[in-house]
């Protein structure tokens, strides 16, 4: 299967875990039911543009990870040679979200402006601490200024235009 729809990283096989064919998954995805049994993912291999199809027919979280069984694979030989590669969704699959929510992608690459409209930079990193997402924001200069997604400081996002405006608390852009 080869792309033609877009496509959305939600994870990153990093290991195998035990014989019987689970892998060891770093999250790149908010949404818990992105592992759900029953699920449908792809992975994409490194280094090529062909995709797997693969059902998820298990899922448990193992310390920081989460351990997935896909279906018809069931033993670590299975499994080994995807590792370090990408788990994917198609864009259809992608959920509905709140307002005020956005995927990584729209965010991503969007440009940074304060509300006295000074250009701060491009979004280039989505980061998720704990509490709140952070955007790594890079302007020309190549410096990095680091952007919490909270209420006192994004006061606008508008995806089809590609611009997030900011009120930077003080000491923010130092």
């Amino acid at each position: 299967m080869q792309m033609k729809n877009q496509y959305f990283k939600v994870g990153k096989i990093i290991n195998t875990h035990g014989i019987k064919g689970e892998i060891k998954v770093v999250r790149i995805t908010d949404f818990d039911s992105r592992f759900d049994i029953g699920t449908k993912l792809f992975i994409k291999q490194n280094g090529t543009d062909e995709l797997i199809e693969v059902e998820v027919d298990g899922h448990r979280q193992h310390k920081q990870f989460d351990l997935l069984h896909l279906k018809g694979f069931n033993n670590i030989n299975e499994v080994e040679k995807y590792k370090g590669s990408i788990l994917v969704v198609a864009q259809s699959q992608l959920e509905k979200l709140e307002e005020n929510e956005f995927y990584y992608y729209e965010v991503i690459g969007c440009d940074v402006y304060t509300v006295n409209e000074e250009y701060i930079g491009k979004v280039i990193e989505i980061l998720s601490p704990g509490a709140n997402d952070v955007w790594v924001v890079k302007d020309e200069s190549r410096k990095e200024v680091l952007i919490p997604y909270i209420e006192p400081v994004v006061k606008k996002v508008d995806i089809e235009a590609r611009k997030i405006i900011i009120e930077p608390m003080e000491g923010l852009l130092e």
